[in-house]
């Protein structure tokens, strides 16, 4: 499989799961969201989608980068793919567990946690390919940001 067509496969698979993480929470984003007290740097509705949009592409382009490497480094993309999946999985999770369950105090354990698999799958991408492991910088920097928001979303509504 050529390595165009790898990275077309994790672009489409991560906006997909973007995609269904947004869908399966789209009544608690517009019922109750809404009602919570917000931070004064809460951003605006509007830039959640294309910022996690273009966090998706890049993820999705970074993946099928090193994916691209399996023949020339068999082990290590084996184990830095099955970090990117994890950091994957937790990502919609979190929508989940924030959105959906309403629970922003379990949100902030489990953000911690994504951040930790987020920031371990840049090094093992940066490891094998220095160009997946920049892009996710971009990702590693908003997830930074939205658990200190997602701390003072808890904080203000505990």
């Amino acid at each position: 499989m050529n390595r165009y067509l790898k990275i077309l496969i994790f672009v489409a698979t991560c906006l997909c799961v973007g995609f269904v993480s947004g869908y399966a929470t789209q009544s608690g984003v517009k019922t109750w969201f809404p009602t919570l007290e917000k931070p004064s740097f809460n951003p605006p509705n509007w830039v959640f989608m294309p910022v996690w949009s273009i966090l998706y592409v890049f993820m999705g382009f970074a993946a099928g980068r090193v994916w691209g490497r399996i023949d020339f480094d068999r082990d290590n993309v084996k184990k830095a793919l099955v970090f990117f999946w994890i950091q994957l999985a937790l990502n919609a999770l979190w929508s989940v567990l924030f959105f959906y369950l309403h629970n922003p105090l379990l949100a902030l354990v489990e953000i911690i946690l994504l951040w930790l698999m987020i920031y371990e799958t840049h090094v093992k991408f940066k490891a094998i390919d220095k160009i997946a492991g920049w892009l996710f910088i971009p990702y590693l920097a908003w997830v930074s940001f939205a658990t200190v928001l997602n701390a003072g979303l808890w904080w203000l509504n505990r």
